[in-house]
Parts: C-alpha cells; structure tokens; sequence
C-alpha cells in the first residue's frame, strides 16, 4: 500500500524539522568559542590593579576594544580544523581588524593550545583533568615550524611593547624551528612561553585550583565569581615575577609589584567581606597606572585559567554525551 500525498507531506516536514534542529544544536566549536568569549569577558569585569577592567581603563586601551577583541578572536580561535599556529595568527588578524590595536596577542597565544586541545579531545574515553592535560602536552610537543611561522607573524604583526631581539629564534626572522622550541628558548624570560614549556603547569596547577578555591570561598557573595577572577590575578602577580612589567620597567620594578601583589592578596584571601578590599585594591590600581605599570602578563594568565576551567567543564560534558556536534 502506498502512502498519500499528505503523508509524504508530513514526512517531509519532519525530516526538514530534524534538519533544523541538527543545524542548530551547538558544536563543540560553538562551545569552545564562547567559553573564550566567556573568560575574557569575565577577566575584564574583575578590578585587576595595574590592568584595564570596567572599574578603571588605562594605558590608552578602553573596555570596549577589549569588548570587541573577545568577542572577533573568540570566532577565530575556535574555528575546526586549524592548527595552533593558524589560530594563533587567524585571532591575531581578527582582533587587529576589529579594533586596530594589541589589546590580546598573550591571551590568544595562551588560549590556542588550550582550545585545541579540547577540540580534539577523544570523546570515546571518560574526560579526566589528566588526560586533557596528557592531551595538551602531546599538542605542545607535536607543534610545527610551520606552527611557528604563523605565531611569529601574528607577534609581529601585534608589536608587543618591549618585545626586543633575541639571538635565537627571533620573532623578526623566519621560523627555522618548532613553535615548542622557540618557546622553551624564551621559556626563561616570559612567563607565556614557559606555559609551552612545561605544559601549562603555572595555569592548571596554580590558576585553575587558585580559582576553584576562590569560587568556593566567595560563594555566597553576590559578586563572587568576579571576586574570585580578582584573587586569581593577584595570585599570579604575587607569585611570579610579571614578564610585561620586566620587559618595560625592568626586575626591579616587577619585583616590587609582586611583592605588594602578594601582601593585598593574602589580606584578600582572609576577608570576611571582600568587598573591604575594594579601596586597597583601588588605590593599587591607581598607583599601578599613575607610575604607567600594566601587568598584563598576570591578567593574560588569568584569563587562561578561566578559558581552561570552563573547558574543562565542556569536556567533561561531551564525552559524558550531554554536547553535540563533533570536534574537528
């Protein structure tokens, strides 16, 4: 017996429905380009002294280009089937034409190994921290001089201030090595490469536990999360010396940043109330951009730590097969 008309009628429609509905159910790239978005946004709604937030702007830099960078390098970043040069230099692109300024070349430098990773994370096995970390290292170490030809352009093209020569590897030279080796080389002098380096160890074994703890201890503040992003920032400019600073005042100064980082983020860590900190962190971040100190690379770090935390997350929720789509 064939079928009326009206009934392939309704067949048809409920394959066009489906279709639809497969169309706009949300891929992995879809997830992780959002979860960038996501952390950078968030980094800026965090007081962070020293660095550009929506409390204090600064170093001529204003919230909204760090608004519409998030929001063209996130596309970039987690476009399928890119290597992690190419989106290196594809988020690099974006943000220039978006905003014709450096407002995010550490934050995308850090970024793209960390979405990559996810990305092509094997959803046949059960999503554990280990093995996104395994995950991530094997990326780091499998990277390109073609890898690195994209990262040096896209450095190039963002003029990082006080980025200066090397003798090995410079970023004005064409690329001879692997982006991990030219990584490692600088590892020593720039806490960025050394991310590369030691497979993001400063990020997953300080950042992220940094802000769960954080997210735990401020979680009955109404500004919690952001609280937490604030105490994630300072625990970076407290422990390590800040590669921006270095590179345009000199240890010296980073030096004496870290330590004053450090003391407001141990009084920050044992408030009651953080919003008591509010005029100590204020009056820092006055000071900070008063003496022209941004410590960008804490804040890059930072928003590392909140890209990894939240794809983490997303991981863990795919390969449980609660996301759809597929990585590239």
């Amino acid at each position: 017996r064939f079928p009326d008309a009206s009934s392939k009628s309704g067949l048809a429609r409920r394959r066009l429905v489906t279709a639809r509905k497969k169309r706009a159910s949300p891929t992995f790239a879809d997830a992780a380009r959002d979860a960038f978005e996501r952390a950078c946004l968030d980094e800026l709604d965090a007081l962070k002294p020293g660095n550009v937030h929506v409390h204090s702007e600064g170093h001529g830099m204003t919230v909204r280009d760090f608004r519409k960078s998030a929001k063209a390098a996130a596309v970039a970043i987690a476009k399928p089937g890119l290597s992690v040069g190419a989106r290196i230099e594809a988020a690099v692109a974006a943000t220039l034409a978006a905003v014709a300024c450096n407002t995010n070349l550490g934050i995308v430098l850090l970024g793209a190994p960390l979405v990559h990773a996810a990305l092509s994370f094997d959803p046949a096995h059960p999503a554990t921290e280990k093995r996104f970390r395994n995950a991530l290292e094997k990326i780091l170490k499998d990277l390109t001089v073609e890898d690195a030809k994209f990262a040096f352009a896209a450095i190039k093209d963002a003029k990082p201030a006080g980025l200066g020569k090397s003798n090995r590897y410079d970023v004005n030279a064409p690329a001879k090595v692997t982006l991990h080796a030219a990584m490692r080389e600088a590892a020593k002098r720039d806490c960025i490469a050394r991310q590369y380096a030691n497979g993001f160890k400063d990020v997953l074994n300080f950042g992220v536990p940094a802000l769960r703890a954080a997210r735990a201890r401020f979680a009955d503040h109404s500004k919690g999360e952001t609280w937490a992003t604030t105490a994630v920032y300072l625990g970076f400019l407290g422990k390590f010396a800040d590669s921006h600073i270095v590179r345009k005042h000199g240890a010296k100064a980073a030096g004496q940043v870290q330590s004053e980082a450090a003391e407001i983020a141990d009084g920050l860590a044992h408030a009651g109330d953080p919003d008591r900190m509010t005029w100590v962190l204020t009056a820092f971040d006055t000071e900070l951009k008063r003496r022209g100190i941004n410590p960008g690379t804490s804040a890059d770090l930072t928003v590392a730590s909140l890209l990894a935390y939240r794809l983490l997350d997303i991981v863990a929720h795919r390969t449980a097969g609660r996301m759809g789509g597929v990585a590239p």
